[in-house]
């Protein structure tokens, strides 16, 4: 059985889109896009979902805490799920935030790392590189909650998906733009309701089997 590791943040975690910054709601595993992937699959695939709220591609956030950077904790994560056949990434979106003050081409400049990491970690099989497939997250939506977080951060996001597919070509990585698939939230602009969690499941898996069928 081939294993896929989903790495990413609140919306690989399965966050319900946010009404009270004070109620962190998560959905059941099998309605999370990993959960739908994994049974689309159907069995084929062993699907390891590690989503973390916050997580960046490779900053240290000075708010939230350094355990948010995901450049830091994906060689030990891959490793320890040794070997790995793909890699999914799913990250950027908490690179927007107003405190980082990034332009859209150094967020996706964090993405090269992690393809990079990922390639040079020795954790496929046979001690090769796994395959990865980047997803760039679906662009803000209207901001309600976190407007002063993520300020500026919704006309940014609508540029990220060119310059990732642009990078995970450079990388010899897979792509796929969640934005021609899937829209975020209006409750709060940033996360997947549960039909959008559901679209992007299937939409991944898609890819995943022609993927690994190969």
């Amino acid at each position: 059985m081939k294993t896929i590791l989903a790495y990413g943040d609140s919306n690989t975690w399965g966050a319900v889109p946010l009404r009270d910054l004070a109620v962190v709601e998560r959905y059941p595993a099998a309605k999370r896009w990993t959960g739908v992937a994994e049974a689309r699959l159907g069995g084929r695939y062993r699907l390891i979902a590690e989503g973390l709220n916050g997580r960046t591609t490779c900053l240290d956030d000075p708010v939230e805490g350094k355990h948010r950077n995901g450049e830091t904790y994906l060689l030990p994560c891959l490793l320890s799920h040794m070997p790995v056949d793909l890699v999914v990434i799913m990250l950027g979106t908490n690179d927007l935030k107003a405190r980082f003050s990034l332009p859209a081409s150094d967020i996706v400049a964090g993405m090269g790392r992690l393809i990079r990491l990922v390639g040079q970690s020795g954790a496929g099989p046979k001690w090769g590189a796994p395959e990865v497939l980047l997803v760039c997250p679906a662009p803000l939506a209207t901001l309600s909650l976190l407007t002063e977080m993520f300020e500026g951060g919704a006309a940014k996001s609508k540029r990220l998906a060119p310059l990732a597919a642009v990078m995970a070509e450079k990388f010899g990585a897979h792509f796929l733009d969640a934005g021609s698939v899937i829209r975020s939230s209006e409750v709060d602009g940033i996360h997947l309701d549960e039909d959008a969690q559901g679209a992007l499941g299937e939409a991944i898996a898609t890819r995943i089997a022609g993927i690994l069928a190969r």
